[in-house]
């Protein structure tokens, strides 16, 4: 059955130096995981948050809102409104905020839950 799930009735995440609400994953019987992550404007000092890695699948990334860059392993890449971001099955990344306003990201991970198949690393 057609399901319309909102950002409202998500799980919000406590993840560092950024907002997430999941909205879709294996808790709520898909087999794919769908967050929304907003990382806000970096302010002067503030230590820059560490890549992470996704073991076993990709990472799809199409930016809502606001301008940034990923850096992954492979390159470096500026991001800005309607720009799609494929990141391979174990490859370090991390998206940072580069405007002057919140970077809004949607999320897609092939997979149910993503918690257990991440790493995250205190830098490159």
């Amino acid at each position: 059955m057609a399901r319309l799930l909102g950002q409202a009735q998500g799980k919000r995440l406590g993840l560092p130096g950024r907002s997430a609400v999941e909205i879709v994953s294996g808790e709520i019987g898909s087999a794919v995981t769908v967050r929304i992550v907003e990382i806000p404007v970096p302010q002067p000092g503030e230590p820059l948050r560490g890549p992470h890695v996704h073991h076993g699948y990709e990472e799809c990334i199409y930016v809502l809102k606001g301008e940034g860059r990923t850096f992954s392993e492979s390159r470096e890449l500026a991001i800005s409104s309607g720009d799609v971001v494929l990141v391979p099955p174990d490859e370090k990344h991390v998206t940072r905020n580069t405007g002057k306003e919140p970077l809004v990201l949607l999320c897609f991970f092939p997979t149910p839950d993503i918690t257990g198949s991440t790493e995250n690393f205190p830098s490159f």
